[in-house]
């Protein structure tokens, strides 16, 4: 049952989100002018707020200097204003919440925009949705830190602005709810899944004011796929979930080359913009954001040659630039390259299998959603996110398809995905799972002690301590003894460490009724071990006497630490039908019904 601050506090997240995400909102548009304008003044040499791509520019062999200088900025920026505004965006929010209670410095609100701006404007290889989903992340901390919240409504405050910022760029807000469960929050409560959602659905009614509501890749309707294209997609899936793992491993191995370097890192950014700068004078498609590419490749538009070495070099540069430790994203580089590999492999598997005719759009998008669900293991989101930035459903059998391989593959390849292995390096334990919380489902009466000792109320402290000292089993058993009156009526409870102040202060011959506690806090059968929990921690008290609801003089149980730690054992005390079929392999790998 909801309590009332409970309820309380979910009213006060989800205004606080809805506020939240049309902020945020706001900031994904100031945030896209911005990297126009800055790429109108590099590229163009205009001063203009109107789209324009770094492609088309004219500047021959010069235009290996623009993203030098927009290196040189933010590594200026970097060593200045934060550190934090280097990297992905995501790993970094994983991190502050892990291991800050989500509290993300003020700063970063102003100093990853604009840096992010700065990198992409100046042809760096990201999109746009890297940056504004770490400046919603932390204007979420920024608010849980000015409203003085929990560290777990903190922690949603954060998700909720991440997944507004990521609904303001690509227009998926069921997408960036998973996408918040499955990379940000762990857990799948109301208490957090509502201000998300509200938050998500909000940023995209906003957005439709400033960036329409057409789907951010269109692409001609997709034909139902028959059973011989799916299973195809499958196998195609598993082979991009390969080459997630690949690039996932190589991002971090180009990142381990730039700390090898003999300079301080704050130019690390330069020397990588070099190679940027480079591969952008040969193919200029790489610079900037790139969502036109995704587009076309998607829509089967581009020639599948310019498909092939577009995606090869994007890799490159982003590798480059992303190892050099600027400000820039992920999942923009990632759709572009899992699209096009998708593309050729389906164009290979068509000249190898004459009459299987795969659909190329169809096969860049399975590409493209397997290469997310490969690299961020964020496996529901990224099927989500397909269908939402496109609105084919007919899509998403092969979406599923491909996508759930590809997850698979790369799990088995590498236990850490692009997003957690920066942090995993660092000794962060990342959760893998966000199952129940098994303290809320089991109740105090499956665990509780059911022979626990008591004492009567006219003991003297001497007398107890005696019977500790000899071992005595009606009172050395457990750390602390309950107290009953003549009429077995719990009136109080005594711990050893009670036992050892009582005698310091020469009050041994008194009855333990005076030296004990006599105010208790209790726990019942029916409640849950995270409310036993909870009161423990806030008394700050190590056991609780179980007493019957209805007659609370009344012991039922007790209830210590290592009651409440039994409870891991709960849910396997009952073998399985693997315990059950092959005891002997399963007790030789230490998991018998025994133990």
């Amino acid at each position: 049952m909801t309590t009332a601050p409970h309820r309380h506090s979910v009213i006060f997240l989800s205004v606080t989100s809805i506020v939240l995400a049309g902020v945020t909102t706001v900031v994904a548009w100031a945030l896209v002018q911005l990297i126009y304008f800055i790429t109108n003044l590099a590229f163009y040499q205009r001063l203009a707020f109107t789209p324009a791509s770094p492609a088309n520019n004219h500047l021959g062999l010069i235009v290996v200097v623009v993203p030098v200088i927009g290196g040189l900025i933010i590594g200026v920026m970097a060593r200045y204003g934060s550190q934090a505004i280097r990297g992905h965006g995501i790993p970094e929010a994983m991190e502050q919440i892990l291991l800050n209670r989500s509290r993300i410095p003020a700063r970063i609100t102003v100093l990853k925009p604009v840096s992010s701006a700065i990198s992409i404007g100046t042809g760096g290889p990201f999109g746009a949705e890297g940056p504004i989903i770490a400046t919603g992340g932390a204007l979420g901390s920024l608010l849980g830190q000015i409203f003085s919240v929990t560290a777990s409504e903190r922690k949603t405050l954060l998700a909720a602005g991440a997944a507004a910022g990521m609904t303001a760029i690509f227009g998926s807000p069921i997408a960036a709810v998973l996408l918040a469960i499955e990379l940000l929050l762990f857990e799948f409560s109301a208490s957090s899944l509502v201000p998300v959602a509200l938050a998500c659905a909000t940023a995209s009614a906003v957005r439709i004011w400033f960036f329409g509501s057409e789907p951010i890749f269109a692409m001609p309707l997709v034909a139902v796929p028959g059973p011989a294209v799916l299973f195809t997609f499958l196998v195609l899936g598993a082979c991009v979930g390969v080459a997630a793992a690949f690039i996932s491993r190589a991002v971090y191995w180009v990142e381990d080359q730039f700390e090898h370097l003999p300079v301080h890192w704050m130019w690390w950014p330069a020397i990588g913009a070099v190679g940027v700068g480079l591969i952008g004078y040969f193919t200029p498609r790489t610079f900037g954001v790139g969502y036109n590419n995704i587009e076309e490749i998607v829509a089967n538009t581009l020639p599948i040659q310019i498909v092939a070495w577009l995606c090869a070099m994007k890799l490159f540069s982003w590798l480059i630039a992303l190892g050099s430790g600027t400000s820039g994203g992920t999942l923009a580089p990632l759709l572009t390259i899992g699209s096009g590999l998708g593309a050729l492999l389906a164009v290979g598997v068509n000249h190898l299998v004459p009459g299987l005719d795969l659909p190329i759009g169809l096969a860049a998008l399975v590409g493209m959603t397997a290469m997310f669900a490969g690299a961020s293991r964020a496996l529901l989101a990224s099927i989500v996110f397909a269908f939402e930035t496109t609105m084919q459903p007919h899509a998403l059998p092969a979406l599923l398809a491909g996508a759930t391989a590809a997850f698979l593959v790369a799990h088995l390849i590498s236990k850490h995905s692009i997003m957690t292995e920066k942090i995993a390096r660092r000794g962060v334990s990342v959760p893998h799972s966000y199952a129940p919380d098994p303290l809320a489902h089991i109740r105090v009466a499956e665990v509780m002690a059911s022979d626990f000792q008591t004492i009567p109320a006219a003991m003297t402290v001497e007398a107890l301590a005696n019977g500790i000292a000899s071992n005595d089993p009606l009172v050395s058993r457990r750390h602390a003894s309950l107290i009953l009156d003549e009429e077995q009526r719990l009136v109080g409870i005594i711990t050893r460490s009670d036992v050892l102040r009582a005698a310091d202060s020469g009050q041994h011959l008194l009855p333990v009724r005076d030296t004990g506690t006599g105010t208790l806090v209790v726990a019942h059968p029916d409640e849950t071990l995270r409310e036993a929990l909870v009161k423990m921690l806030r008394h700050k008290i190590g056991r609780l006497p179980v007493v019957d609801r209805s007659d609370p003089q009344r012991a039922v149980g007790y209830l210590g630490r290592a009651e409440i730690l039994s409870a891991e054992t709960v849910d396997v005390r009952e073998p399985g039908w693997i315990e059950s079929a092959f005891p002997r392999v399963t007790a030789s790998a230490g998991t018998s019904p025994e133990t």
